[in-house]
């Protein structure tokens, strides 16, 4: 038996029987545990927003990263809460949509529109906003504990959403979904484990996934991006719209393009952002020494 698998999927099942309020409260409260005992999360938040906010002041820094970490903490337990209840609850609350006329324009050509998801507010409520007007489709990497996947996987599906795998197959599987005139998400902002360039990401050299790039310029469709903003008493879905570069035969101009619309997304709400992860992992002359923690 799986004893580690078995109580994880437990803690979140039973997380996500709390309504959404709670589960943000207890987040919050999580959180702010996280930032008292100087978490690696805290630890790598620092280091990134160094990094992209160097002319900040000092105690502003500190400050967003701490509210990060505790921003992260909630969207952990939200999520568990969105995949646990039904659209019908998690509808609720949707408290407003800005720009939603950017996906109109992939839906009067045909051309589809691919939608570029940050890690920023809580993603998993702007997917399952998406798919509940018509067909979506999105790239899925079933999570290292096996337990989790059923949870996880019938939650981004409830409003129909069709989840693929992580590979040319999946890839293929969203030129379909393209070609076919619907929406196709993807998280633009992750290290790619493949097929991946550098370009500007804060005036700083990120390892940056091509996929959105070469599905652009195969299919040529739309290009938007958005992410769920945390409000009071909800959340805000917010859509912009990409740079026409993004569209460039060039791949370095369209993800540099890619990666400053990721920064808008960002400069929304910065303290939302997940800014643990490890954006600056590698670096051209090879792998990056700036999270190794000093002795």
């Amino acid at each position: 038996m799986d004893i580690k698998g078995y109580l994880a999927a437990g803690v979140l099942k039973l997380v996500g029987r709390l309504p959404l309020k709670w589960a943000q409260r207890l987040g919050r409260c999580a959180g702010g545990l996280a930032v008292l005992f100087r978490t690696e999360g805290l630890r790598l938040s620092r280091i990134n927003l160094q990094l992209c906010y160097p002319a900040m002041d000092a105690g502003k820094r500190e400050q967003l990263a701490r509210d990060s970490v505790v921003s992260t903490a909630i969207a952990g337990c939200e999520m568990a809460s969105l995949w646990r209840h039904p659209w019908a609850t998690n509808e609720n609350a949707i408290v407003g949509v800005r720009n939603l006329q950017l996906l109109s324009q992939g839906e009067e050509d045909g051309r589809g529109t691919l939608m570029l998801m940050p890690h920023t507010g809580n993603w998993e409520i702007f997917g399952l906003f998406l798919a509940s007007l018509g067909p979506s489709m999105a790239l899925y990497a079933p999570p290292k504990i096996a337990a989790l996947d059923p949870i996880i996987r019938t939650g981004r599906e409830e409003t129909g959403a069709r989840m693929v795998p992580t590979n040319i197959h999946g890839v293929r599987a969203l030129l379909q979904c393209l070609k076919a005139g619907h929406v196709a998400m993807v998280l633009p902002d992750q290290e790619p484990d493949m097929g991946g360039d550098f370009a500007p990401f804060f005036g700083r050299p990120a390892l940056t996934m091509t996929l959105a790039h070469n599905l652009l310029k195969r299919t040529q469709c739309h290009c938007v991006f958005g992410f769920g903003k945390r409000v009071k008493g909800g959340f805000e879905l917010v859509f912009l719209p990409a740079e026409k570069a993004i569209y460039s035969d060039e791949q370095k101009v369209s993800l540099a393009a890619m990666n400053r619309g990721v920064e808008a997304c960002i400069a929304a709400a910065p303290e939302q952002y997940q800014w643990e992860y490890k954006r600056f992992r590698k670096q051209p002359q090879g792998k990056s020494t700036i999270y190794r923690k000093k002795k």
